[in-house]
């Protein structure tokens, strides 16, 4: 019974990591995998099917589809952000929350702010979520995406992200998260030991300005 046990523990953790490791001819012809960065001749990124820097948010649409909420999201003593949320993506066996944010000007911001339906508090109490106006829509759809962040549903390991992604330019230890930073793809990912992952994808010529407060 306890071998038993134990195998069946044990295929538990394989199947909660086979997106991340499967190497069939399947999982390499999915697009959109969080490891499938591709540096374009101008500098900039491309992932998820989006080309950071460049790609609007009603391209999104067209690529990831219309199952989102747009919002701004606003600290009390922050005039927010804009962002466009998907709570299911998938890609092949992969699924996970994905978060594509703007760089909407204030100006822009306060009046679609004012301007929003409703706002309602975020499960934190620390920030507010501001649903925005039809009116706005056509306006708010043409912002151009400059960063985004995945978190996965599986459970990251060092492991995992080494065969996937590579070793990472630098590392950086904090109190219950590891930090791999790949300055050239753009991309920082958080290991948290007590929950989720996060991966952040901004242009390179930005990362700096990223990986700055985790120095």
């Amino acid at each position: 019974m306890k071998i038993f046990f134990s195998l069946f523990v044990l295929l538990a953790v394989v199947l909660a990591v086979y997106p991340f490791l499967d190497e069939s001819e399947n999982t390499r012809t999915v697009t959109g995998l969080p490891w499938q960065i591709e540096l374009l001749p101008d500098g900039s990124t491309q992932v998820f099917g989006l080309s950071i820097g460049k790609s609007r948010l009603s391209d999104a649409l067209a690529v990831l589809g219309n199952d989102m909420e747009l919002a701004i999201i606003a600290a009390a003593d922050e005039s927010g952000n804009l962002e466009m949320y998907y709570g299911h993506y998938k890609a092949g066996l992969l699924s996970g929350k994905l978060v594509l944010q703007t760089s909407a000007s204030a100006g822009n911001i306060k009046r679609w702010r004012d301007n929003a339906v409703k706002s309602e508090y975020m499960a934190t109490g620390l920030a507010k979520k501001y649903m925005l106006a039809d009116a706005d829509r056509a306006e708010i759809l043409n912002e151009t995406i400059t960063s985004l962040t995945f978190i996965p549903s599986v459970n990251l390991d060092e492991d995992i992200v080494i065969a996937r992604f590579g070793e990472p330019a630098q590392r950086i230890q904090g109190e219950g998260v590891s930090h791999f930073l790949y300055p050239q793809k753009g991309l920082h990912i958080a290991l948290h030991e007590n929950s989720k992952e996060v991966l952040q994808y901004v242009l390179p010529k930005d990362f700096q300005q990223l990986a700055q407060p985790l120095q």
